[in-house]
């Protein structure tokens, strides 16, 4: 268990590393801009690469252990957005169409709202 906690742990490091350069490169490539081009970036990309991993883990027998540090660790230090991803595809491929749809949009709008809240207090209390 040691082992897969400082894997993972590793894996979030590198990945936390990339997401800073990747978004810093691509904003200052389109900069100026209105647009987040680069946590549009990250996420794409890391929703690719958790559905690479998964897609190849059966097939090339990847480790519990390299699988943990590849999509926890080093997807989950890139974008928490891939991991959603590939839950919600997970609940829509195997017919939860229900739980797909609460999944997604409560994650939307009460991911929103949870962000908004605070900011609305504070700046009130300001």
């Amino acid at each position: 268990m040691m082992k897969s906690i400082a894997l993972i742990g590793l894996g979030g490091a590198i990945g936390s590393i990339l997401r800073y350069l990747v978004t810093n490169l691509t904003e200052a490539r389109f900069a100026p801009s209105h647009f987040p081009y680069g946590t549009l970036l990250v996420n794409v990309t890391g929703c690719f690469a958790i559905g690479l991993i998964y897609a190849l883990s059966g097939k090339l027998n990847i480790s519990p252990e390299l699988r943990g540090f590849l999509a926890t660790g080093i997807c989950g230090g890139y974008t928490t957005f891939s991991a959603f991803s590939y839950q919600s595809i997970t609940l829509m491929r195997e017919g939860y169409t229900t739980q797909f749809v609460a999944y997604v949009f409560g994650s939307l709008i009460l991911g929103m709202a949870a962000t908004l809240l605070p900011i609305i207090v504070v700046d009130r209390l300001s």
